[in-house]
């Protein structure tokens, strides 16, 4: 079992290596080249800038039963399929329960943007998003560990 972080954008790089390291769990950090890692005892692989080319490298080194950390509702649906386990990074587990819908909502959102309707961004990121992260992520762990 491995851990792989979709980096480009994730804010939770860091607590992700420190509840790893407490299960003794690989991390895999991917990003492209316009963002910069150097954590010690993690690889970090760099792949060119391009539509998607760290979703489909991710794709390609999950196995199931990892984690995949990512915001990205269209990998979470890839990492499903090949019988991995998402989670965001506010702690929310993708499962075949949401992503449908999580999908629905994000193709919906796209054509209103596309139709110019314009919408609030994130709320700004708080200690309780990190917090409920750090949770989510530790019960995967554990359950992952115990099963």
């Amino acid at each position: 079992m491995k851990i792989l972080i979709d980096a480009d954008g994730c804010p939770v790089v860091d607590e992700t290596i420190k509840i790893a390291s407490k299960y003794n769990i690989e991390v895999i950090i991917m990003c492209d080249t316009s963002h910069t890692f150097n954590k010690d005892g993690v690889q970090t692989i760099i792949l060119s800038k391009g539509a998607d080319s760290v979703d489909f490298a991710l794709v390609n080194r999950v196995n199931k039963g990892d984690i995949v950390v990512t915001q990205d509702y269209g990998l979470a649906a890839m990492v499903l399929s090949k019988g991995g386990l998402a989670i965001n990074q506010n702690g929310r587990v993708y499962d075949n329960n949401n992503i449908d819908q999580l999908l629905l909502t994000r193709h919906l959102s796209k054509k209103m943007r596309s139709a110019g309707v314009r919408s609030k961004g994130p709320k700004k990121r708080t200690k309780e998003d990190d917090r409920s992260f750090e949770e989510g992520l530790v019960k995967l762990c554990e359950n992952i560990i115990v099963n």
